[in-house]
């Protein structure tokens, strides 16, 4: 690795979704000057996070007719530009919060920041099998990891669907589902649930869920439209295989949030997710904060993420003025100009 270029800034942001956009408004408005690192398919996606991987996204404010997910994040990351913010699709690979201010490391630039915004989001779980591929295969074409993103689309409405899982999330998502599908499927691997008994309860006693117990998902497969038509499971105690007619599937096998890259500097729960004050999205560090789906397990939502980037920006804008960080908001002269990058960070 070649010698680094080092920038300075009160607020570096490590992310590229609705959350770590969020922020960079709120912090590129208040004249702070945020550098954010969006990533370079960091944990296997595009810029833009989990909504790249969607196609209609009918419940994020503002857009009566829906839109596009990977166009909805485009709009993110133009607004942030608009405001001052700068972007650098580079993957954080090291960050040092030994002493402020902190140090952010790629692989072309070290950043030190007095305040930090982690927003990398959680990945979603998948199983791998044949018809389950982006390229050649059923994802956004029928399959999907998240119910309550997709399954109100027209697409799922009065056919039969399919969730694979079996924790509380599966539960949840299969009772969602039962308010569009004509069926619903629950397959999963063992012949009990790990979910809490209510949870298991409600979905049990829905009389549209039927549960495939000890079954393992071999293949999907199409129709002539190229959309999911059904799968082929077998029995595992058996090994008998059998054709599932259904024109959705739902992963819902858990997540992963995109933290290993801390290295254990900052509280985390037994998954990895960022621990946060109650009602704040502050860390077990002063003035290194968390926004997203990275510290939120329960909701997971383009539109709670980007209300906890909203969070951040502004906690980071009180801790740097309750500090004395402040950076000076003086516009720089017309000499300076000339010597700094075109939006006027400093080089060390």
């Amino acid at each position: 690795m070649g010698q680094l270029e080092t920038l300075t800034t009160s607020v570096c942001i490590i992310g590229s979704g609705p959350a770590a956009h969020t922020a960079a408004v709120y912090a590129a408005r208040a004249e702070l000057r945020p550098i954010l690192f969006e990533g370079w398919l960091a944990n296997g996606i595009a810029a833009g996070g989990q909504l790249t991987t969607t196609t209609d996204v009918e419940n994020f404010p503002g857009f009566p007719d829906g839109i596009m997910g990977a166009e909805l994040t485009d709009k993110f990351r133009a607004q942030s530009k608009r405001f001052g913010t700068r972007i650098f699709s580079e993957t954080v690979e090291d960050v040092d919060f030994s002493q402020r201010p902190f140090k952010v490391k790629t692989d072309s630039h070290q950043v030190e920041a007095n305040t930090l915004i982690i927003a990398t989001g959680a990945v979603a779980k998948r199983l791998a099998f044949k018809g389950t591929g982006e390229t050649i295969g059923f994802w956004n074409k029928g399959i999907s990891a998240c119910a309550v993103c997709d399954g109100a689309a027209p697409m799922f409405r009065k056919v039969p669907l399919a969730v694979i899982g079996g924790g509380d999330s599966a539960m949840e998502e299969a009772l969602f589902l039962t308010r569009y599908g004509s069926k619903v499927y629950i397959i999963h691997r063992r012949d009990e649930f790990r979910a809490s008994k209510i949870m298991q309860k409600r979905a049990l006693d829905n009389p549209k869920i039927e549960v495939l117990y000890s079954h393992s998902t071999l293949e999907a497969y199409g129709n002539e439209k190229g959309r999911l038509a059904g799968l082929k499971v077998q029995d595992l105690k058996s090994n008998d295989i059998k054709d599932l007619q259904v024109n959705g599937l739902f992963f819902a096998i858990g997540h992963e949030p995109a933290s290993k890259f801390l290295k254990g500097q900052l509280k985390s729960d037994a998954d990895g997710y960022i621990l946060t004050t109650p009602g704040s999205t502050k860390t077990s560090i002063d003035g290194v904060y968390a926004a997203g789906d990275v510290q939120d397990k329960k909701f997971r939502q383009a539109i709670t993420a980007a209300g906890t980037g909203c969070m951040a920006a502004l906690e980071a804008e009180h801790f740097l003025q309750e500090h004395g960080f402040q950076q000076d908001k003086a516009e720089p002269t017309t000499a300076e100009n000339e010597a700094l990058p075109d939006n006027g960070y400093a080089l060390l």
